[in-house]
């Protein structure tokens, strides 16, 4: 076995990507203060070709060389756009018919793995900030939650690992098996 070069990794230009077909997932990104965070985020959405990044509130925004040390260039690629208020963006992907899943643990949450995805939905997934999660009222307005479980004593990820994990599990959850 022997590692790959990176001249053999078939990787798509800024261009192919920009043409690709997209995985239906729009990630929401509010209050996140780690500008690291933001980059890391922008760097797993571009891996699995996601729709768009919805950066809110004081989420910072590209260009920006602490979210680029991260994005590698992720933030060329993805789209993305800032808007001030989540509820508005929640409210608004709503009336689009795209549903929209708090990743947090509150009552009546539904588990990552036990998540069922319809082939035909578009999903946004809200991410909170670093401290705080998903704002209360973010919650309340979104058709569901998810949560990711965890077995130790800190019961909560870092956003851009939890961002990782959803991403990975719905992704591979929209793609595979494939239908023969």
């Amino acid at each position: 076995m022997r590692k790959l070069e990176n001249s053999e990794l078939d990787r798509k230009s800024i261009e192919d990507f920009k043409k690709s077909d997209k995985t239906p997932l729009i990630l929401v990104l509010d209050d996140i203060r780690s500008l690291h965070n933001i980059g890391s985020v922008f760097r797993t959405a571009d891996a699995f070709l996601v729709e768009k990044i919805i950066l809110c509130g004081i989420t910072a925004t590209p260009p920006n060389k602490e979210i680029h040390k991260t994005a590698l260039g992720a933030t060329e690629t993805v789209a993305w756009e800032h808007h001030e208020n989540v509820l508005e963006v929640i409210e608004n992907l709503k009336k689009e018919n795209v549903l929209t899943l708090a990743i947090e643990q509150v009552e009546s949450a539904v588990f990552l793995q036990d998540f069922k995805v319809e082939k035909n939905q578009k999903y946004a997934l809200i991410f909170g900030n670093e401290v705080y999660g998903v704002a209360q009222e973010a919650v309340a307005l979104c058709d569901g939650c998810i949560e990711i479980p965890q077995l130790g004593t800190k019961h909560s990820l870092n956003i851009a690992v939890s961002a990782g994990i959803v991403v990975w599990d719905l992704f591979q959850k929209l793609n595979w098996p494939k239908a023969n």
